[in-house]
């Protein structure tokens, strides 16, 4: 009996579709999942039943939630739900919940790792906040982000790599 691995193999037809939007830097990503850091706070509160089915204080399911990031060029734009903790002095109108990137990427750095995927990383900024984003995109257009907020408690999201026309 022999044992072989259950990755998948990228072909090189979506090796070549990745590499040329990583270089042209135009796409949008669309999560279907948020994974916020834990903390006791929001473990109370995400787990009172408050989320749709299927999800967790872990593990929150985007599925049917507007959400997107999108990069062209240099710049960067993005609706995306925050689940999580605010620090500091920030308003707390309800208006701006979600984090809400526009404008130019800054500090933009892309390196190549294992099985032809890709890690973008760049600081970029909302109306009020400065954020640290870390992105990393796969050869099946799966995508997985990172943002680290000035005054919001880090947050990840899985989801898809969409090339836009």
């Amino acid at each position: 009996m022999s044992c072989k691995s259950a990755r998948s193999q990228a072909t090189n037809e979506q090796i070549e579709t990745l590499k040329n939007l990583v270089e042209n830097r135009n796409f949008s990503l669309e999560f279907l999942w948020a994974y916020p850091q834990a903390t006791g706070a929001t473990q109370q509160v995400l787990n009172s039943k408050v989320l749709q089915a299927g999800s967790s204080a872990g593990a929150i399911n985007l599925i049917g939630n507007s959400n997107f990031l999108t990069i062209s060029g240099d710049t960067i734009s993005s609706y995306l739900p925050y689940f999580g903790e605010r620090r500091g002095s920030v308003a707390y109108s309800g208006k701006d919940s979600a984090i809400q990137l526009e404008g130019v990427l800054e500090n933009f750095k892309v390196s190549e790792g294992k099985h032809h995927s890709y890690s973008l990383s760049f600081d970029a900024r909302s109306k009020s906040e400065h954020f640290k984003v870390v992105i990393r995109l796969y050869p099946n257009l799966k995508s997985y982000l990172t943002v680290i907020g000035d005054s919001r408690t880090s947050i990840s999201y899985s989801g898809q790599l969409i090339p836009k026309t």
